[in-house]
């Protein structure tokens, strides 16, 4: 007997320097997310609060977890009955320097996972580690949702094969990558490759939220464990959303059993 499928959205859209303004625009696109069928729903890296200069800006609009932002999430997932994902510029101790985090909200309005990024984005002219603090290199903290066991990492963490080995350890079968994906010269191809290896190589679901252009990249999407593009999202504000299932997680595994043959690691 196949398990149920369950219906899972990413939503692109461009956050701006005005939290209200994107808890507004989270609104409507989880809105419109809920009304598909999806409940789950993942947003962007830096959907709190975003510039295209990483600056004190940033610093002065840090929260805490449990302020207004996080908090407008969280009765946004209660009225809507689903589990909302989302990036947060957090607070830190440091008088310049914040956290690039990950919130989850079950359908409750529990915050129930934080993940803080762990590689800061000092690549391709960027200097992320000016301003943010890294993530400490904690046990992954995973969560349940429709038959799957749910693990995060944020956007250049994508690069780092073992982020996401380290989380399909510890059981996650779906992982997450909220992201500010850059453009620029072969970044929307970087995106899909590395997007893609990820999850054929951990025979996992893989759903991708980018930030709209212009200075993301888009492309946000949905895979399966064979790294079919279940939904994709063009440049545009949106979301997409796929039907996704255990069932076919363990399908793959038998067809391609890496986790079991691999020499090397856990």
């Amino acid at each position: 007997m196949s398990l149920p499928e369950s219906a899972i959205a990413v939503a692109q859209f461009a956050p701006v320097a005005d939290s209200a303004a994107n808890l507004a625009s989270i609104r409507l696109l989880a809105e419109r997310a809920a009304g598909r069928g999806a409940t789950l729903v993942v947003f962007p890296e830096y959907s709190s609060y975003f510039t295209p200069t990483l600056d004190q800006g940033f610093v002065d609009a840090a929260e805490e977890v449990d302020g207004p932002f996080v908090t407008g999430l969280a009765a946004l997932a209660a009225e809507l009955g689903v589990h909302l994902v989302a990036g947060l510029v957090e607070k830190t101790g440091e008088a310049s320097r914040f956290s690039n985090t990950l919130v989850v909200l079950d359908p409750a309005g529990q915050l129930i996972a934080v993940y803080r990024k762990i590689h800061l984005y000092d690549a391709f002219g960027g200097k992320e580690s000016d301003w943010v603090v890294p993530g400490p290199l904690d046990a992954p903290q995973t969560f349940g949702w429709g038959g799957f066991t749910v693990g995060l990492q944020t956007c250049y963490d994508i690069r780092f094969p073992e982020v996401t080995r380290r989380l399909v350890d510890a059981g996650a079968d779906l992982v997450l990558v909220p992201a500010e994906w850059v453009r620029g010269p072969l970044k929307e191809h970087h995106w899909r490759t590395l997007l893609t290896a990820r999850a054929i190589e951990n025979t996992v679901y893989l759903a991708a939220a980018d930030q709209a252009p212009p200075i993301g990249s888009g492309n946000s999407m949905v895979l399966d464990p064979m790294g079919i593009e279940l939904a994709t999202v063009g440049e545009s504000t949106d979301i997409a959303v796929a039907w996704v299932s255990p069932q076919r997680i363990a399908e793959t595994r038998v067809i391609n059993p890496a986790l079991v043959l691999r020499r090397l690691g856990k």
